[in-house]
């Protein structure tokens, strides 16, 4: 594992800038949109509701403070399970639906928005069928009851294009004037339909994270190659599972909630390693900052670019490809695995 001398170290400021970056970014949020709310209306909503406008209060409480708490621990949860999910697997390329997660909770969106008319069914039936995703990569990669990395990335290939006919039968089985525009704006992304009794899935999300996070010494070793990995005593098929369970918990959790949004997964790890180097001591907490802040940022572009909410798949890959591409001009492709 090659190591990024220039950002082996992080400086205290920065540090403090990236723990306050989330933070930041949900604040932000609570004053934007289509209804001006104030920095003293905000401040009241939290220490004195009474006394602050009905209208005022439930866009602070009710709409915005929801929508960027799941903004943030879904552009976490994504970011972090497409660094853990790279190290594994030792592929720049992989991102956190590597594994068919986002295949299978779009198939499940499918059937609850087909079946029993969406609502609080898409989220469950999405989870449910991202985890099975996984699951069924897992042991479509087994051979001779072992699972290689490049077995278990086959097994999701293979298995994301299974869950992706499936979707299209599903697409073709739809209502077209209602349950299909449904299934379309579900695949876009958004957080527009969050609100608290939506939060139950910051538990899952949070779990993954933390099995994450603490198994990140096992992510420097297993990225330097399974046989490596073995030599130094370290059970490769238990770090694996865990490792994989916990980025799965995210990713699962996120698109249920979230819908399809494909970009973070696979930029937010790589700029991280532009900030923090290789070693996924530092990459990881960095991810998780880069995630949560860039995610709440888009979600509050998203609702407040023009007078209708952009989908914020779309928003994540038009702004966030090219300001990629400048970074990667910039630092001359200055991040390795």
């Amino acid at each position: 594992m090659r190591k990024n001398k220039s950002a082996d170290r992080l400086s205290l400021p920065v540090m403090i800038l990236l723990f306050v970056l989330p933070l930041l970014a949900v604040f932000v949020s609570l004053f934007f949109g289509r209804y001006h709310v104030s920095l003293q209306e905000v401040f009241l909503s939290f220490v004195r509701p009474q006394s602050v406008p009905l209208a005022s209060r439930v866009a602070v409480l009710q709409l915005r403070l929801p929508r960027a708490v799941a903004a943030a621990f879904a552009g976490a949860s994504l970011a972090v399970s497409g660094a853990a999910f790279q190290s594994v697997f030792r592929n720049p390329l992989v991102n956190s639906g590597i594994l068919g997660v986002s295949n299978g909770a779009g198939f499940g969106a499918c059937v609850a928005i087909i079946f029993f008319g969406g609502g609080v069914f898409t989220y469950f039936f999405s989870f449910v069928f991202a985890v099975a995703a996984v699951l069924l990569s897992y042991f479509a990669g087994r051979i001779s009851r072992v699972t290689t990395s490049i077995t278990m990335v086959l097994g999701g290939t293979i298995v994301g294009a299974f869950f992706n006919a499936l979707v299209s039968i599903m697409k073709y089985v739809a209502d077209p004037y209602s349950q299909l525009p449904s299934i379309t704006f579900w695949f876009m992304g958004s957080f527009a339909s969050v609100g608290y009794t939506h939060l139950y899935a910051l538990i899952p999300m949070g779990f993954g994270m933390i099995l994450v996070f603490l198994s990140r010494w096992k992510l420097n070793v297993l990225s330097m190659g399974e046989k490596e990995a073995a030599s130094l005593g370290v059970d490769v098929r238990k770090a694996q599972i865990l490792i994989i369970g916990g980025a799965t918990l995210c990713t699962a959790a996120a698109v249920c909630i979230s819908g399809t949004i494909g970009w973070v997964g696979l930029v937010i790890p790589h700029i991280g390693r532009m900030i923090a180097g290789n070693s996924n001591q530092k990459l990881i907490p960095v991810s998780i900052s880069l995630g949560a802040g860039f995610m709440v940022v888009m979600d509050l572009l998203s609702r407040t670019l023009t007078g209708s909410e952009i989908p914020i798949g779309i928003l994540c890959a038009l702004i966030g490809t090219p300001f990629f591409v400048y970074l990667l001009k910039k630092s001359k492709g200055g991040f390795r695995l």
